[in-house]
Parts: structure tokens; sequence; C-alpha cells
């Protein structure tokens, strides 16, 4: 729909009902205010929180302003009404207003009405004044409705404690909290007919590729939905492989992630109404790093992510190596544990891959209500049950004592990725490789292990590699793959990334704290010794 200034006006009006602002894109503002009332009246009928309040400026100019009940700051929109009814004669200018007359600090103009209804159906104020073919919004949204708070999805013990809200003009500041540099650039954009959310695309200018940036607008901008409600619907629509079970793209609460992400040279996606961010492109093995490492000693940092490396590797290959072993390679086991195996599966009636998918669907489901459930029973729910199930179903001999540990510690191997998409993967892999696993055995474990990592070599994130720095081989990467080395030795960000700036340090900065004997540059000794003594020192 759009308006052309044919000279049917009034008809054209009377055959509005409903459209969605898409539609509205080029209709103008009209001059005669009444003609605004009418259209916005047959537009929103039946809509109560759509409140259209007229009235009359000082000079008898009728104006009126057009807001959401609930989403706007009710103090702030009565003073701004107070001050445009004390306009004096000449004053009612939309350009007048804007300038000096409002106490408001965000005033803009809406050229059209798709972007006048975008701003007040997202908490912001319209005014329209009776001659002016152009309308003012004003940005006086109301409180927010949920406070700052730690991440409950990824607490840290080290690092800040604060995490997104669903607002994303909160997310934005914290965001710019952290980055407080020109170079830090938010792109908005607006996407979905009829919820029309607010997006930002954030990235740091003169940092990250500019190929990549428009990769990643372009992508956003033909997306046609009629609703974008949460980022997952974002992150399935742009992603490379929508088939693959691995994500390829990551998704965090916390601003300092983002942060960290932005000043690698990737880009960030901000979706209104939710608290996820969304970053691409992302890599196998950012997947398996925390933020913690980085905030930590690179020797802590190092060790624990060498524990989840060897913890992926249960979580995906413990219940298929336990049915394979017990299935065809009883040889591969020691006498005495194959006897004790054997003894605690004789009265099983079940093979072990039948007792194997009944043990891991029950821990699914376990978990899966655990996480249902309100807090103050869920945790109580998943670890009951596991217990009660897991001691009921040995002594009733449908599965066996092995085989609830080997799915036990499964679980918790799975809880070792930090990041949950990547843990889902796992979890959906764990399922085809046992079945494999009871067709041929170890050859089944290991024709499912080709397949998983072909399938890695040739998954893309945004064109990039997702087994990057690996495949293919960037050695200059690897210090922040499969060992987290000191920051001093990691001064140059990520090559595969294509970033216009590739240094992040100084090159020489240990060497140069070597030079100098220490961060001041002097040693003391004794507590009486003096500068210059403790320079030749130093230097010596």
């Amino acid at each position: 729909m759009a308006h052309n200034g044919t000279p049917n006006k009034e008809e054209w009006l009377k055959t509005i009902n409903t459209c969605s602002l898409t539609d509205l894109e080029g209709v103008p503002v009209f001059a005669a205010l009444q003609e605004n009332v009418l259209f916005l009246k047959r537009l929103f009928s039946d809509c109560s929180d759509f409140v259209i309040r007229e009235f009359k400026m000082k000079n008898g100019v009728p104006a009126v302003a057009v807001f959401v009940d609930g989403l706007i700051d009710t103090r702030a929109v009565n003073q701004a009404l107070e001050a445009l009814m004390i306009l004096e004669s000449g004053d009612d200018d939309v350009e007048v207003i804007e300038e000096a007359l409002l106490p408001v600090s965000q005033i803009s103009k809406a050229k059209d009405y798709k972007e006048f209804l975008q701003a007040v159906l997202s908490g912001d104020t319209g005014i329209m004044v009776d001659g002016n073919t152009q309308a003012l919004t004003l940005g006086i949204r109301g409180p927010e409705k949920r406070s700052v708070d730690e991440p409950e999805g990824e607490a840290v013990v080290r690092g800040p404690r604060e995490g997104f809200i669903e607002n994303i003009r909160t997310n934005t500041s914290l965001l710019r909290r952290k980055l407080k540099t020109p170079r830090l650039k938010m792109k908005s954009l607006v996407i979905g007919r009829e919820t029309n959310t607010n997006l930002v695309l954030a990235y740091l200018e003169g940092i990250a590729d500019r190929e990549l940036v428009e990769e990643v607008t372009r992508r956003i901008s033909v997306i046609e939905s009629d609703g974008i409600l949460e980022s997952g619907y974002i992150e399935e629509l742009i992603q490379d492989n929508i088939y693959s079970p691995f994500p390829q793209v990551q998704y965090t609460e916390r601003p300092d992630t983002v942060a960290g992400a932005l000043l690698e040279g990737r880009v960030a996606i901000l979706v209104d109404g939710t608290p996820m961010a969304l970053i691409v492109p992302t890599t196998f093995w950012i997947m398996l790093q925390a933020n913690e490492d980085y905030y930590e000693r690179f020797q802590m940092a190092t060790l624990i992510r060498w524990l989840r490396y060897l913890f992926l590797l249960i979580s995906l290959l413990t219940p298929a190596a336990y049915v394979a072993i017990t299935t065809f390679h009883q040889q591969m086991l020691p006498t005495t544990l194959l006897l004790s195996i054997a003894a605690a599966r004789e009265s099983i009636p079940f093979p072990a891959i039948v007792e194997a998918l009944i043990m891991e669907i029950s821990f699914e489901a376990l978990r899966e209500a655990g996480v249902r459930l309100p807090k103050t029973v869920g945790q109580a729910v998943s670890i009951l049950g596991a217990l009660v199930v897991g001691q009921a179903a040995v002594e009733a001999g449908i599965v066996s004592a092995p085989m609830v540990i080997v799915v036990s510690i499964t679980g918790i191997a799975s809880f070792t990725v930090p990041h949950f998409n990547a843990s889902i993967a796992l979890r959906m892999l764990r399922f085809p490789l046992m079945i494999a696993a009871s067709i041929l055995g170890i050859y089944g474990i290991l024709v499912g292990i080709l397949l998983i990592m072909g399938h890695l070599a040739n998954l893309r994130s945004l064109g990039v590699p997702y087994l990057s720095p690996i495949a293919p081989m960037s050695v200059g990467d690897l210090k922040d793959v499969l060992i987290r080395a000191p920051w001093s030795y990691m001064n140059k960000r990520p090559s595969f990334l294509g970033v216009q700036d590739a240094r992040r340090l100084r090159a020489d900065h240990t060497s140069q704290q070597q030079r100098d004997g220490g961060s001041s540059g002097t040693v003391r000794q004794g507590g009486s010794g003096t500068g210059d003594g403790g320079r030749t020192q130093g230097e010596g």
C-alpha cells in the first residue's frame, strides 16, 4: 500500500482497515490533523492500549499525542505535553519544536507513517501538529522491567557479574561501557512484518573485515518473515548449513564475551526482546572456550581446556565404546573387569545397545524435566530421579550397574562443554554412534568419527572454515586453541577472520619488562638500597 497524493484521499482513508508497517512505507503524514486522527483510529481500531490524545497549543493550533500505554514514561509525557500547551503564536512548526521547545533529550522527525509508527510501537511518543507534513517522535520510554543481573547460564568465578536483558538499548549501553571508542559501530536494522523487531549489528570499524560486515548485513536484510521473537530465529536463518547439528553461530548473555569477540574482529547481533546476543563467525574450538579462560592465569586456563577436550571425547564416545566392547570386543578388557561386567549383565534381558538406549533416553528425559520444572523442585527431581530410577532399574534387572556408571559419567562430561548448543550436538551424535557400534563394533565408531570429521572439515560459519585454525592450518593462531598462551604472546588477532588491523598488543611487551628489571624498572635491596643501586643490579 502506498499513498501517491491522488485526489481520492478521503476514499482511500475510508477503505483503510488494517495493514502492516511494511505497507505504510512511503505513506506521508497528512497536513490536516483530522485526517491523521481518522487514519490512526481506523488502523488501530479495537486496540485499547493505543492512545490518541488530542489537545490544543496556546495559540489554538490543534495537535495530537500518540503513544502505547505501558511503554512510555507517563511523567515525562505529561511534561512534554505541558511544554507544547504553552507555546506562543508562531511556534507551531515542528522544526522549531524539535530544536528548542521540548524538554526531551531525544527528538527525531518521521518522514512517513512507517517510520513514525515504528518508533511509537517501540515505546516512543509521537507528536503531530496541524499544518505539518512531518511528525515528531520523543524518546521518553518507560523504565526497565528487569534489572541487569548475573546471567544464570554463564556464571563465572572470576569476571563481570552483569548480563544482557530484554531491552536492546540497555544492552548496547552495557557493550558501550566495555568499548569506549568511536570505532564501535552499531548499525540499526528492523525485520519482521508484524513484530518489526529492532536489531543492532555491532562491530569495530577498522578491525572487523568489511566483507564480513556486509555479508552479515545482507543475510539479515533478505529475511522476510512475519515475526522475529528471539535471536534463535535469526541464528537459523543466517547460518551456512541448516542441517548440521553443530552450531555455526555463538550466543551469549555476557557483554564481556561480546566485547572480546568484537576485539577479535567478529560481529555481534543484538536483538530487542531477548538477552541473547549472537556472535559470528564462530569455530569448533571457540565453542569449547569460556570467557573465564582469559581472566585466569594461562597455566590454569590451559589445564582446564585439556580437561574439556578429554571430557568431550568421553561424552561422545563412552556409551558407544561400551556397547562395542561388550558386544564384539570382549578381549579388549582385562579378565577381572570382564568377569565383573559379565556377572552384572548375567540377568539383563536386553542386549547392550537396548540397555544403553534405555538409560540414555531416561537420562535426557530427566535432564529436560529438571530444566522445565520450577527451580525449587527442578534440581530435586533431576537428582532424585536419576538416583531412584537408576537404582530401581538395576535392582529390577532391567539395566546393569556398569551401564548406569557409563551413562552417569557421560552426562557429567557433557556438562563440561561451556556452550549449551555445542553440548546438544554431542548429545545428539551420541545415539548414531551407539547404533553404529552395535552393528560394526569399534569399526562402526571409527566410521562415525570419520564422517563427523569430514562434515566438520566441510562446514563453514559465514564463510570461515569451522575447524580453523587447525584446518586449514594457521600456525600463528594455535596459541589459543589447544592451549591458552600468555597474553604477551597472543599479540595478534586471529588471521582466519581476515581482520584489517592484526596487532592488538605491542610485540616487545615482555622483553621490554625483562630489560627494565620489573614493572617499575628498579630492583630494591633490603629496603635501604637506593634507586641507583637497584637500577644497577637490574641492569646487571
